[in-house]
C-alpha cells in the first residue's frame, strides 16, 4: 500500500495514534524485487539463472551457454555467459511497451550499470524520454529484445500505462515538435554574466571588505550551482560543452550530481530511495522508527539552518569521493572531471582568503537549501514504487511564485520545479511559458492535487512546519528507514555517500 505523507496531515498521522502505527509497512525485503512477480519467476536477479529461455543463455554449438556483450553505441553481440556471482543473467526493461534485455548493455551505460539496475523487471520510459538525447532515444532500439516467455510473464505483471502517461507523452511529442528545447543563448549569455561579475566583485573586495567579498562568492556559487544543473541535465550540444562548468565553478563534480540528482528525479520522494528526503539524523521529513531516531529532532525546526548551512559542504566532499571512485572504476571523463575540480580549488584558494571562502560556502550551502527542499517535502512521499511518474511528479512538487526580480534569479528556475521535474532537459528559459501548459494538462487528467504552487515565503514556512510536526510527533514503530529496507534501488544497497547516514550521522 502507498502511504502519501501530505503536510496538512503529517501532525494527525505522526502523533502517535493506532491508525498512523498501523499505517506504515516494509516494501518487499529482497534486494530487487519485482512488483507482482514471485522470486521463482523473475530472471534477471544476480546470480540467478534465468528461469525463460532467451536466445542469449541457448546452448552454442559447443554447448556453452551464451549472453549479451554490448559497446557504447549499443551494438550486441553474443559471447560465453558469465559465471561470476555478479553477472547478471538477464536485465528486462520495458521502453515504449517493448521489453528489452540490458544485462549486456548495463557495463557499457555511460551513467553506470545502476541505473539500469534500479529498473530491472520495471516501465523506464519517462526516465529514458527525460534524461537521454535523440541519439540516445534511438540506440536503445538497437539492444536485444527480451525473450517473448520473459516479456509475457513480465508485462502480466507490470502496471499497464495509464491515460495520463499516454497523453504525457503526446505532450512532448508536440513539445519536441514546436522548438522548446532551441536554447536561448541570450539568456545563456546574461547568466554566465552575472555569475562573472559576483565572482570578480567578490575577488576585488576579497582584502578591502571580506564580509562583502563573502556574500558575493557565495552568490556566485548558488548562481553556478544552478547553471551547472542545468548544463549537466542538458542533451544538446551547447550544454556538452558547458557539462565541466559546475565542477570548475561550483566544485560540484557531473557524475556525482549525475548520479544523486538524476536519481532524484527518477524516483522522486520514494522513502528510502531518493536521497534528497535522506536528511536524517539532522532533519527528519517523517517521523522515523524508534531504532533510526536521534535526540536532533525534537529540536529540528530551530536548528534547521544549521543542517541547511552545510549543503554544500557536504556536497564538496562527496564530489570528491565519487571523482576518486571514479576514476579507480574508470567511468567516461573521469580523469579530466578529477582536474577540473583541482583547477576550481586552485582558483578559489588562491585568489580567496579563509575568512571570504568559508563563510561562503556554508551561506551558499543556506540559500541553496532554502530553494531546493521547500519544493518537494511539503508533498507526497511515497512508501512504494510509482509506475505511473508523471502522477507521482506533480503528487510529489510544489512550485514556489517569486515576488521581486532578485528571487526570480536567486532560485535558478528551481520555482519551476514541475516543469523541470517533467522536462529537466529543456532549457529553463522555456519554463515560464510552459506553466499554463501544465496546468491545463493536470486539469484535462484529473490529476489529485492539480498543479501546486505556493508563494515563496509561504512554501517556506510549509517546509519549516512539516519540520515542526514532525519534531512534535512521537516516534513511529515500523515507519519506513529514509535508506531503505531492501527495495529496488535502496540507498543502502548501492555505492551512494550516503549509504547508512548523512555526514556525521553515520557516527550517530
Amino acid at each position: 500500500m502507498t502511504m502519501m505523507l501530505r503536510r496538512a496531515s503529517a501532525g494527525v498521522a505522526l502523533l502517535g495514534s493506532a491508525a498512523a502505527v498501523s499505517g506504515f509497512s516494509f516494501p518487499g525485503p529482497t534486494a530487487a524485487p519485482r512488483p507482482g512477480t514471485s522470486a521463482a519467476i523473475r530472471a534477471s536477479t544476480l546470480a540467478e539463472p534465468p528461469t525463460a529461455t532467451d536466445a542469449a543463455s541457448e546452448k552454442s554449438a559447443v554447448g556453452a551457454p551464451t549472453a549479451w556483450e554490448c559497446d557504447e553505441e549499443a551494438e550486441c553481440v553474443e559471447v560465453p555467459a558469465c559465471d561470476d556471482m555478479e553477472c547478471r543473467t538477464t536485465l528486462d526493461v520495458r521502453i515504449h511497451g517493448k521489453w528489452f534485455d540490458l544485462s549486456g548493455w548495463r557495463k557499457a551505460h555511460p551513467a553506470g550499470p545502476h541505473w539500469i539496475d534500479w529498473y530491472d523487471g520495471r516501465d523506464a520510459t519517462e526516465v529514458m524520454d527525460a534524461f537521454h538525447s535523440q541519439k540516445g532515444r534511438e540506440m536503445y532500439k538497437r539492444l536485444p529484445a527480451s525473450d517473448p516467455e520473459t516479456a509475457s510473464v513480465l508485462e502480466a505483471s507490470a502496471a499497464p500505462y495509464s491515460s495520463t502517461e499516454l497523453n504525457f507523452r503526446k505532450l512532448r511529442d508536440e513539445l519536441e515538435a514546436d522548438g522548446w528545447w532551441d536554447r536561448d543563448y541570450v539568456h545563456e549569455a546574461t547568466l554566465l554574466g552575472i555569475w562573472a561579475a559576483l565572482v570578480a566583485g567578490a575577488a576585488t573586495t576579497a582584502d578591502a571588505a571580506p564580509p562583502l567579498s563573502a556574500f558575493l562568492l557565495a552568490l556566485s556559487m548558488t548562481n553556478a550551482g544552478w547553471l551547472g544543473h542545468d548544463y549537466i541535465h542538458g542533451v544538446d550540444k551547447f550544454t556538452d560543452f558547458m557539462r565541466p562548468f559546475a565542477a570548475v565553478a561550483a566544485g560540484l563534480g557531473p557524475t556525482w550530481w549525475s548520479d544523486k540528482h538524476n536519481k532524484h528525479h527518477a524516483l522522486t520522494n520514494e522513502m528510502g530511495v531518493d536521497e534528497d528526503i535522506a536528511t536524517d539524523p539532522f532533519l527528519f521529513p517523517w517521523a522515523p522508527d524508534p531504532k533510526n531516531d536521534s535526540p536532533l529532532r525534537k529540536i529540528q525546526h530551530l536548528i534547521f539552518y544549521i543542517p541547511f548551512s552545510f549543503l554544500f559542504a557536504l556536497w564538496r566532499v562527496d564530489t570528491l569521493k565519487v571523482a576518486v571512485d571514479s576514476v579507480e572504476t574508470k567511468r567516461p571523463d573521469a580523469k579530466n572531471e578529477l582536474w577540473y575540480l583541482l583547477a576550481h580549488y586552485f582558483v578559489l584558494l588562491t585568489l580567496f582568503p579563509l575568512q571570504v571562502w568559508v563563510p561562503a560556502v556554508f551561506l551558499s550551502g543556506l540559500m541553496s537549501a532554502l530553494i531546493v527542499t521547500p519544493t518537494h517535502q511539503s508533498e507526497e512521499f511515497f512508501e512504494e514504487y510509482q509506475p505511473d511518474w508523471v502522477t507521482a511528479q506533480f503528487e510529489s512538487t510544489r512550485n514556489a511564485v517569486t515576488t521581486n526580480p532578485f528571487s526570480e534569479w536567486l532560485w535558478g528556475g528551481m520555482q519551476y520545479q514541475l516543469e523541470h521535474h517533467l522536462f529537466p532537459s529543456m532549457p529553463r528559459s522555456k519554463y515560464p511559458a510552459l506553466k499554463p501548459i501544465l496546468t491545463k494538462f493536470a486539469e484535462e487528467n484529473q490529476i489529485p492535487g492539480g498543479y501546486r504552487e505556493s508563494g515563496e515565503f509561504e512554501i517556506l514556512y510549509m517546509n519549516w512546519d512539516l519540520y515542526r510536526q514532525v519534531a512534535e510527533a512521537d516516534a513511529v514503530p515500523g515507519a519506513p528507514y529514509s535508506r531503505g529496507n531492501g527495495q529496488l534501488g535502496a540507498i543502502d544497497l548501492g555505492t551512494s555517500p550516503g549509504a547508512g547516514g548523512v555526514g556525521l550521522g553515520k557516527l550517530m
